[in-house]
């Protein structure tokens, strides 16, 4: 299944600097970018066809992959003076780099690689940023299953707050965790039909155009996740992962988790 991911944003948070042009998928975690790591994720699971909507910082995109290191995250042998990989990460996947224009919503990011999908009745899409180690076969099991549009993995809230019931008299009637109330919030990791593209109008976006439309229609579904989930909107976020990928904390790793399993 093609996997479509949006890397085309500023990601303003993630600004080191006014001359920082490092697109927000390219921050580094451990050794490799978050843009690699989500696309770990889904060759682990089987989907090796990318699309990638490029936009501001689109040549470091396209350098880091052109001029890809394997020896950075894989084992080798050194012999004579010749590197011999004895594992690869990115060998047999296909990337179909796509300039999808500076200002575009992601919407119409997903609107302007409609022709590389071939048709394909059903694909994924992904913000490029965000870490989750969610089942992936399951999400797309169900949602292959159900008369939809669209799939969308929701998470709990993320947020540290808490919210304040005030009663008339001004006087605090209950505090509750953001975390703990019955709200979902979008977790970026989609399974769509090719009927989403009848619902987002030019220059518009995925969410709230596309998603909010098949909403409206009963035709949106959404897949809870509890698991690990990691946004990295913020350099601090940024930073925390790439701190538990040094100590070794890194659920996200799927492939690394399964390949443990299979040595033991």
């Amino acid at each position: 299944m093609k996997v479509v991911l949006f890397c085309g944003g500023y990601g303003m948070r993630m600004r080191n600097g006014t001359s920082d042009d490092v697109p927000k998928p390219m921050a580094m975690v451990g050794p490799r970018p978050l843009i690699w790591h989500v696309m770990r994720y889904y060759a682990h699971f089987g989907h090796k066809d990318f699309i990638l909507c490029l936009g501001y910082g689109a040549h470091h995109i396209k350098d880091f992959f052109l001029n890809y290191e394997e020896t950075a995250s894989n084992d080798f042998v050194l012999r004579g003076g010749r590197t011999e990989l004895l594992s690869t990460d990115i060998a047999d996947w296909t990337i179909t780099f796509a300039q999808t224009g500076i200002e575009s919503p992601i919407g119409e990011r997903l609107r302007r690689v409609r022709h590389h999908l071939d048709g394909d009745e059903m694909f994924l899409a992904n913000y490029a940023d965000v870490l989750t180690d969610a089942p992936l076969p399951e999400m797309i099991d169900r949602f292959a299953a159900r008369d939809a549009g669209a799939s969308m993995m929701v998470v709990p809230p993320q947020s540290s707050f808490h919210c304040v019931e005030l009663g008339e008299d001004g006087l605090v009637g209950g505090i509750t965790a953001v975390s703990e109330l019955p709200l979902w919030e979008n977790g970026g990791y989609f399974v769509l039909r090719q009927e989403i593209f009848d619902h987002i109008p030019e220059d518009g976006d995925l969410v709230a155009d596309g998603c909010a439309q098949l909403a409206k229609r009963g035709r949106l579904v959404a897949h809870q996740h509890r698991g690990f989930w990691k946004p990295t909107d913020t350099v601090k976020e940024r930073a925390a992962l790439d701190e538990a990928y040094a100590r070794g904390d890194r659920p996200w790793a799927v492939w690394e988790r399964d390949r443990a399993g299979a040595r033991a």
